[in-house]
């Protein structure tokens, strides 16, 4: 296989001047016109993705497409400025992007998208504008509801993925060009990008706790029918977003496919917990049929397939989950039935009754909740649940006399009151197994104050009743014959979501399950193959990758649980381009199990780019805690040039906590 024509810097003129940096990989210097294919997001080509993209685009281009790797305005090396994600304005870089590449001699006019997270999300976003060159996506790790399903909000509950992914962003957005691209300039551009943020990105998503306008643009759920583009949704189960695929297939229009596997947040060939797959011959097969018009029969392949998970003892990281592949034809599937349990005083069953049980959970319970959005290689996952089960109120069915498939979205319907204003519930369904180890299939939370809906909180009336419903996760699971299911129900799941205020008893009254399951007359799964990975980019590892929930511990003299977390991406020297680049950050959650107020979020995030004569770094420093009922966030932007401070700038900002008056 020869290697393709790889250009380290193509410059696109936009309407308004701006040029965006790109990277393009052809099949050969003097390639025929071929289709194209774009992935479009602000993670730094020339460095941060670097190793990403030289795994995926070669891959590509060998057989037979022009990948072009596109630094969005004001990342990387492109010109401009962002501040924010998924906006009007990258739509529209994004659209002019798409129309340049259908113009250029070694394009043939059609044009695909593919991504994972940012990408994945912009793909859909792009894709519902309906550019006349772009054909087909693959949309990976993504969704399609930017307040209902992202790293910000869950049922209405504020995560502390906000606050860690927003350090994130906080930090990236404001690192410097490479000089070697951009010049002498490239100081004052990174001057400008630094003065740019006028926020922390944390907290302009915190001031916006309802699903209002600013949630709603960008949300592809919105207007399915405005995509005409062919969707493959690929996710993980044990990724954040794998709702988006199944409400992908059942919304949109265009001709669609969903793939999901047992990984967590990365693309399927190296994707952990495995099986891997050979994700690239399968994406070469979407790209062949949509792009050049090939039959390569994946259209008459089901339309879902999945990893249908088994039991297995509760990790924190797993190389391989137990399971086997499954398929639909079509989802919503006919082989999916809905199977209707109550939930009463002796448990789980066919008939529900009266409860009237209250539950008051310690702050801490969650402990074993493991991380909202898992890379799958660090210890991420969800632990043994009995500690938590123990802190909630539990409700077991008999041992099954037969292995019971579950597949989609449970639901738990409840009846409660509340001593409060405000609350929240958690709501875990777990598999006990014959030696009592729980663990959890699926969960799902809600804050009370939404219980109408996420466009506007409401408090709520101390000791009145309300019917309330909650939507766990999308699954694929198979509970073996002698285990049973557990519906486990706290009011409390820190630290993976913040507290609902000063702590509430909830009584239930009464309560039921709707649980998916599958029947035996699936569809057929199409092999996946072995993963194949092209080789790696070049690099000398100078500080190794570490990411997951390192610590729990309890301070008994202070009464605090500590969570601690490491989310490095290292430190390597990229050869090609003689560079040592940076990437460390870590966390520290804190809380009271007594004092739900009590409450701390602590990031740090480190970004440096070092070459011989020059070193430029990036540093932040954020806090949230609960005060006076509402939220405080510190916050430090610092930026040096070598041992010089060239930009510095503080935060302190009070932010409501909720909308209701």
């Amino acid at each position: 296989m020869n290697a393709p024509h790889v250009e380290e810097t193509v410059w696109i003129g936009l309407s308004d001047g701006c040029r965006v940096a790109a990277r393009l990989w052809l099949p050969r210097a003097d390639t025929e016109p071929v289709p194209a294919i774009l992935e479009y997001l602000p993670y730094r080509r020339r460095d941060r993705h670097r190793g990403d993209d030289a795994v995926l685009h070669p891959a590509f281009a060998a057989e037979g497409y022009a990948c072009i790797r596109v630094d969005m305005r004001g990342a990387g090396d492109s010109d401009g400025l962002m501040n924010d994600e998924y906006t009007p304005g990258e739509w529209k870089d994004a659209v002019e992007v798409i129309d340049w590449i259908a113009r250029q001699p070694w394009c043939s006019g059609a044009v695909g998208m593919i991504g994972l997270s940012w990408s994945g999300f912009n793909s859909l976003q792009i894709a519902t504008l309906a550019p006349p060159a772009l054909k087909a996506i693959v949309t990976t790790c993504a969704s399609d509801d930017r307040y209902g399903d992202d790293m910000h909000y869950m049922g209405g509950c504020l995560l502390n993925d906000n606050i860690q992914y927003g350090s994130t962003l906080f930090t990236w957005i404001a690192t410097p060009p490479d000089p070697e691209i951009v010049g002498e300039r490239w100081r004052d551009m990174w001057l400008k990008r630094l003065e740019t943020v006028e926020i922390p990105p944390a907290a302009r998503w915190m001031q916006h706790s309802d699903r209002d306008g600013y949630w709603k643009s960008g949300s592809a759920c919105e207007n399915y029918g405005s995509i005409k583009a062919a969707v493959l949704a690929v996710g993980g189960w044990a990724d954040g977003y794998t709702n988006a695929v199944m409400r992908l297939l059942s919304g949109l229009t265009s001709p669609r496919k969903g793939l999901i596997g047992p990984w967590g947040h990365a693309y399927p060939h190296v994707a952990t917990p495995g099986p891997a797959i050979d994700f690239i011959a399968y994406a070469v097969r979407w790209w062949d049929h949509w792009l050049k018009g090939r039959d390569t029969g994946i259209m008459d392949e089901p339309m879902l397939t999945c990893w249908l998970q088994e039991h297995e003892k509760p990790q924190s990281r797993y190389g391989a989950r137990k399971g086997r592949w499954i398929a639909e034809e079509s989802w919503d599937s006919p082989n999916v039935s809905v199977r209707k349990l109550g939930i009463n005083a002796n448990g789980l069953g066919a008939r529900g009754g009266v409860l009237d049980m209250s539950v008051r959970s310690p702050a801490s319970t969650g402990l074993a909740s493991g991380e909202w959005c898992p890379y799958g290689w660090g210890p991420d996952m969800p632990l043994d649940q009995r500690e938590d089960d123990g802190a909630s109120l539990c409700f077991d069915g008999e041992g099954l006399a037969a292995p019971l498939q579950i597949l989609g979205g449970a639901r738990v319907h409840l009846v409660l009151s509340c001593d409060n204003e405000e609350g929240m519930v958690a709501v875990r369904l777990c598999e006990v197994a014959p030696d009592g180890t729980s663990s959890r299939i699926t969960y799902g939370l809600l804050n009370l104050q939404h219980r109408s809906g996420h466009g506007a909180a409401e408090k709520l009336v101390p000791g009145r009743r309300y019917e309330v419903e909650v939507k766990l996760k999308d699954c694929a699971y198979e509970t073996p014959t002698g285990h049973r299911l557990r519906v486990a129900i706290s009011t409390a799941y820190w630290p993976l979501a913040m507290p609902a205020g000063a702590g509430t008893t909830v009584t239930l009254h009464e309560a039921s399950l709707a649980l998916p399951v599958r029947g035996a007359k699936g569809a057929r799964p199409a092999s996946l193959g072995e993963p194949h990975v092209p080789p790696a980019l070049a690099t000398t590892v100078l500080v190794l990758p570490e990411r997951g929930r390192l610590r729990m511990s309890r301070d008994l003299s202070a009464g605090i649980t500590r969570v601690e977390v490491v989310r490095n991406l290292g430190a390597v020297r990229i050869e090609d381009v003689a560079l040592e680049l940076k990437a460390l950050g870590s966390e520290t959650y804190e809380i009271k199990p007594d004092d739900s107020t009590a409450v701390r979020s602590e990031t740090t995030r480190l970004a440096e780019f070092r070459r011989t004569g020059w070193c430029a770094a990036v540093e932040t420093h954020s806090v949230l805690t609960m005060e006076g009922g509402n939220w405080r966030l510190k916050a430090r932007l610092e930026a040096r040039h070598g041992n010089e401070t060239i930009f510095a700038r503080d935060w302190n900002l009070i932010i409501p906590r909720s909308s209701a008056e």
